[in-house]
């Protein structure tokens, strides 16, 4: 098979790709719905002639069938891979494709411009030097242009085409680009995107994208093509400070340990000194060992396996680290990209992955959100699928990292739903906060161990969850009754009675919810660090809400008792009248009819109020408690 001869384009002119010297720049398309982003890339491959023959007659073939250029090649269709996207003619997966010229190799993500799919975009722009980003000319500026153009700016992208599309429907006006232009360029100025180059083209017929166009004269910069090849978009992250993220620990037998994982910046050589990160501890560099061979020396970007002349403790997550040292940290000040369809709360539980590190994690604030439409920051309390923020995080252990901005790689996050295990949003560290390394935790002479040897117990927190009526504050009182007779020390935190104190200022939206059992949860871990047993009687209607309540105390110092009485039972009785307000639309987002409940999936202790009396019920925590060794 021999390489298609696109007629604009000289047969001599055809890349040679048995080459392996051209750099790579590797980029990311991205736009609104229809701004021709998947046939300016099929273009692209097209004129590079990196198409074969069958190639070609396959594209031709399903230009007639499935294509919507009335018959004539339609160049999305080479990108557009997905049976869903032929179909409704939109892409909806990132879609790589790779490609050479003579002076260059491209790697290019042909990403979704439906609002939906903002997370395909985001991955599609995490490892992109540059960005195409279409424009409609009839649309000019809208408000995805903007939403992508942000997500740029903070994944650290600085050089951008605007590619300005069907300038033929506008009648090639020129004035209409530079008006589109300029309005572009102040909203890159505002974004620090510094590199942006305006290009007026007409995908479908290869305006400006090899070849200058004969029909816009009055354009006189570079192809999108010679745009590409040329662009100087090389950073020092090999003259940063060395850094290497530990993937794996390779241990074949007991002469051998090394750690294996890909440089994120800087290099190192054999004999110099490392310091584990975060224990501190030093080594120096016995052997570098890469997919190559053995060498002396090795930079960022490639993969090593590096053996240390002591034997020093280094596990997965560790970051092998030489010059300046990285921040370390467990709380830190991040942008966000929020994904999910389940809006973003304070106070909710998420596992972060930086690298090879992972961590539980919680969003201790939103400091402000970012209005796509002015770019101004404002107050809010959550985040809604495809937002942006500036957000506080609180995680479980400390965190080796560098600021975005520096270091693309060691910056970067997602946080990842413990539930679901869906990617709830990814993350752009800006800072550490400074409370992390300033406040300590104070050591007491009089701890919890002597505290609950006086009380002749072990502290615990006894969770009670369940529908409204299900009969938690019930059983909850029966069980404090008991074990006040048997000379246990307890308190009883029921929801109800703490509205009416610590959480008397928040309302029952989700967010306001999350906060009130992140209170509750703190409360509970200062009543079990005094040595006694904490009852909480509350509907904590999200598990990740009672999974961060969990974490708040030590392993097996958490009982969740799910109070499981179905909702029709729990709706007969309804002793409050709030199930026949909520079913009168008298009281919105009530807990079982109009706002969820995620049912417990591994509780300690289940008890059905449909089955046994609340006595019965509490029995069973009595005798679970004594059989458990808590009493």
């Amino acid at each position: 098979m021999s390489y298609h001869e696109a007629p604009t384009i000289a047969a001599s002119d055809a890349p040679r790709l048995d080459r392996d010297d051209r750099p790579t720049l590797r980029f990311v398309t991205c736009g609104s719905v229809d701004d021709g982003k998947s046939t300016l890339v099929g273009r692209l491959l097209y004129d590079s002639k990196t198409l074969l023959d069958d190639q070609l007659d396959a594209l031709a073939s399903e230009s007639k069938t499935s294509g919507t250029t009335g018959g004539d090649l339609d160049f999305a269709l080479l990108v557009d891979g997905l049976q869903a996207e032929r179909e409704q003619g939109i892409t909806i997966d990132v879609a790589y494709r790779f490609f050479a010229t003579k002076l260059r190799r491209f790697i290019v993500a042909d990403t979704p411009g439906h609002t939906q799919y903002t997370r395909n975009m985001a991955t599609g722009a995490s490892n992109a030097d540059l960005a195409v980003v279409l424009v409609d000319a009839r649309k000019g500026v809208i408000t995805q242009t903007r939403r992508h153009s942000h997500i740029l700016s903070l994944l650290g992208v600085r050089h951008v085409v605007l590619a300005v599309n069907k300038m033929d429907l506008i009648g090639f006006d020129g004035d209409r680009f530079a008006a589109i232009t300029a309005e572009y360029l102040t909203l890159a100025g505002q974004l620090g995107i510094s590199q942006v180059q305006c290009i007026p083209v007409v995908a479908p017929d290869g305006d400006n994208i090899a070849l200058a166009s004969t029909r816009m004269p009055w354009y006189t910069g570079p192809t999108v093509t010679a745009y590409l090849e040329s662009v100087d978009v090389a950073g020092d992250i090999s003259e940063r400070p060395f850094r290497l993220p530990v993937q794996w620990v390779n241990r074949p037998h007991a002469e051998f340990r090394g750690f294996c994982g890909r440089i994120a910046s800087g290099a190192i050589a054999i004999g110099e000194a490392v310091t584990v990160r975060p224990s501190g501890r030093r080594a120096h560099i016995a052997r570098i060992l890469t997919p190559g061979g053995e060498r002396d020396r090795a930079a960022a970007g490639e993969s090593v396996t590096l053996t240390l002349t002591d034997e020093i403790d280094v596990s997965r997550g560790d970051v092998l680290t030489a010059g300046a040292a990285p921040l370390v940290s467990d709380q830190l000040a991040a942008h966000l990209v929020w994904f999910d369809e389940e809006a973003m709360a304070p106070g909710r539980r998420y596992v972060l992955k930086c690298g090879t590190a992972s961590s539980g994690a919680v969003i201790t604030s939103l400091k402000h959100r970012v209005a796509i439409d002015t770019m101004a920051q404002e107050s809010a309390t959550t985040l809604d699928a495809n937002q942006i923020g500036y957000i506080n995080l609180s995680l479980d252990r400390a965190l080796v990292f560098e600021a975005y901005r520096d270091d693309r790689q060691m910056g970067s996050f997602i946080l990842v739903d413990p539930i679901s295990h869906r990617t709830a949003a990814a993350g752009m560290i800006d800072l550490s906060l400074r409370r992390a390394t300033n406040v300590h935790w104070q050591q007491l002479a009089v701890d919890k161990s002597v505290r609950a040897r006086l009380k002749q117990q072990r502290p615990c927190v006894l969770w009670f969850t369940g529908l409204s009526g299900a009969g938690k504050s019930t059983i909850a009182d029966l069980v404090d009754r008991r074990l006040a007779e048997l000379g246990r020390h307890a308190t009883l935190l029921d929801g109800d009675n703490l509205r009416h104190g610590i959480s008397r200022d928040l309302g029952f939206s989700s967010a306001e919810r999350t906060e009130n059992v992140r209170r509750v949860a703190e409360v509970a871990a200062l009543f079990v660090d005094a040595g006694m047993i904490a009852l909480v009687a509350l509907i904590s209607p999200f598990r990740s809400e009672r999974e961060t309540a969990r974490h708040r105390v030590e392993a097996g110092e958490f009982v969740e008792i799910h109070v499981a009485t179905p909702l029709a039972e729990c709706e007969r009785r309804d002793a409050k009248g709030l199930y026949r307000k909520a079913r009168a639309g008298e009281l919105p987002d009530f807990t079982g009819i109009d706002h969820p409940y995620e049912l417990p999936q591994a509780p300690e202790i289940t008890i059905d109020t449909s089955e046994m009396t609340p006595e019965e019920g509490c029995e069973r925590i009595i005798r679970y408690l004594q059989e458990h060794h808590y009493l």
